[in-house]
């Protein structure tokens, strides 16, 4: 018994032992983890310090570039804005400069008149003593002197007139002539023109000749309804494969084509199918012709424009004028108006889209009545366009004067681009009578021995008698049949008047 109780007393001290050695492990363990945690948080903590200083010095750099980025923007800027403001200064003081020069032109003008008023005045005195010493020495009448004096003055005033309108030209032509034709190169050789030709006729290709016989139909009744809904002449005659459609409207000659084509791919020819794919291809051509207009409004850079104006322009590649496709004519204009406007300071984009507009009534001219200067005026002003367009659009044909750089500029291109070589073409009856009313008008003239025109019909020479005109009044001639001819003659671009007068002497030794 008393052992029992030993052994149980022995294994409760074991027990209790192994609780308190245990306790003290488990305490030193805890310890051990403590102290690793605070190494741990220590070291994180360092890392973090390293990491935080590390930010702020990138930080600084960063903040550095930024300011030194800043700094070069600002220094950008302020030299951009002093260049700006020198530019402005040198055209303010350009603009100076030319008032300058107007008003001495207009002082120089004012003191011209006033010379000129001063010398009418004696030029009255004297005309007033002439007629008195007349009078008394002839015993004339006052008329009879009048007349007599007039003549005299007359004469000497024509003398005179050449001589200054001689001098002028010489003097105007050495720089005017000069700076025009480093413009008109410049122009011509940053342009080249597709050349334009069109004609009254287009022919169908068919591959069997037996589609004649049904495109004319029973009794006729499938050309009829052709010729009525395209509005063209269809000839079906004995030419192997082909059918020639003839009209002068171009554009309803491409319908007519597109349609015929489109009757031989598909095979059923009869009314209802003609009419039903005429309202087709002529959806598809206004389509089309909305969009030429658009692609032609983005690649010349002239801004946007109204869609009526856009469709018009698309229209323009189905009329011709003088055989000259007016569309190819509107874009050689246009191209050619920005450059020259370019070359004088002007804007070259107001420039093109004058130029592009200029002729844009010749697309209304089949459908409504007028010329088509005062349609393509009225159309431009009801959709909105400038001042500078309207007048470019009145005075390509001398309709006003010319208003602006882009308006002179838009003239001078319409002559460069009508009267170069193979641009029009004209029917010889027309040609013929233009000639002969040309030279018949120079033939007219006093003192003119003959005249005839040279280099189609663009340059007029006149030999003159010099024992009747003299050098002076050569130039007096030369103005008065260019004259005449502009204001009787229909004609495209200019006629050159070139007056020779020649003195021979000839003598023989016997």
């Amino acid at each position: 018994m008393i052992e029992t109780a030993i052994g149980i007393f022995a294994a409760v001290a074991g027990a209790l032992l192994a609780w308190l050695i245990t306790s003290k492990i488990d305490a030193a363990r805890h310890t051990a983890r403590v102290e690793q945690a605070k190494a741990k948080a220590k070291a994180i903590e360092n890392e973090a310090r390293t990491l935080l200083e590390r930010v702020k010095a990138e930080l600084g750099t960063k903040e550095v570039e930024l300011r030194a980025k800043v700094d070069r923007e600002n220094s950008d800027a302020r030299l951009e804005f002093d260049r700006r403001t020198r530019m402005i200064e040198q055209k303010e003081e350009a603009i100076e400069e030319r008032r300058r020069q107007t008003d001495r032109a207009q002082k120089e003008v004012a003191r011209l008149q006033k010379d000129n008023e001063q010398q009418r005045q004696r030029n009255e005195q004297r005309l007033m003593e002439a007629q008195i010493a007349i009078e008394r020495a002839a015993g004339m009448t006052e008329k009879e002197a009048r007349k007599v004096l007039l003549a005299q003055l007359e004469e000497r005033c024509r003398l005179d007139a050449a001589n200054v309108i001689r001098k002028a030209e010489t003097e105007a032509k050495s720089e005017a002539r000069r700076r025009a034709n480093f413009i008109i190169a410049q122009a011509t050789t940053r342009y080249a023109g597709e050349f334009a030709g069109e004609r009254l006729i287009n022919t169908v290709p068919i591959t069997n000749d037996e589609y004649k016989g049904r495109i004319i139909g029973k009794e006729g009744r499938n050309i009829k309804t052709l010729e009525n809904l395209l509005g063209v002449d269809i000839v079906i005659d004995d030419t192997p494969g082909a059918i020639v459609l003839s009209s002068f409207n171009l554009y309803r000659r491409a319908i007519a084509v597109r349609t015929i084509e489109l009757l031989l791919e598909d095979g059923r020819i009869q009314p209802s199918r003609i009419e039903e794919i005429y309202n087709n291809v002529k959806k598809e051509f206004e389509e089309n012709m909305l969009e030429e207009g658009q692609n032609i409004v983005i690649d010349l850079g002239v801004g946007e424009l109204h869609p009526e104006l856009t469709k018009l322009i698309g229209r323009l590649k189905y009329r011709a004028s003088y055989g000259q496709n007016a569309l190819s004519h509107s874009l050689e204009v246009a191209h050619l108006a920005g450059i020259i406007a370019a070359e004088l300071d002007g804007s070259d984009k107001t420039a093109r889209r004058a130029g592009l507009l200029h002729d844009i009534g010749k697309a209304l001219t089949h459908e409504h009545d007028g010329s088509h200067v005062q349609l393509g005026a009225e159309i431009c002003k009801r959709f909105g366009e400038g001042e500078i367009v309207l007048n470019a659009i009145l005075a390509h044909h001398g309709h006003t004067e010319p208003t602006s750089i882009e308006s002179a500029a838009v003239c001078a291109a319409d002559a460069l681009s009508a009267a170069r070589p193979g641009a029009r073409r004209e029917v010889l009856e027309s040609f013929l009578k233009r000639v002969q009313e040309v030279e018949a008008i120079a033939s007219s003239k006093k003192g003119v021995m003959q005249a005839y025109a040279i280099a189609a019909g663009r340059e007029l020479r006149v030999i003159v008698n010099s024992s009747q005109i003299d050098d002076r009044e050569t130039v007096l001639l030369s103005r008065d049949i260019a004259n005449e001819i502009q204001q009787s003659v229909q004609y495209p671009g200019e006629i050159k008047v070139n007056v020779i007068r020649e003195l021979r002497a000839v003598e023989y030794a016997k």
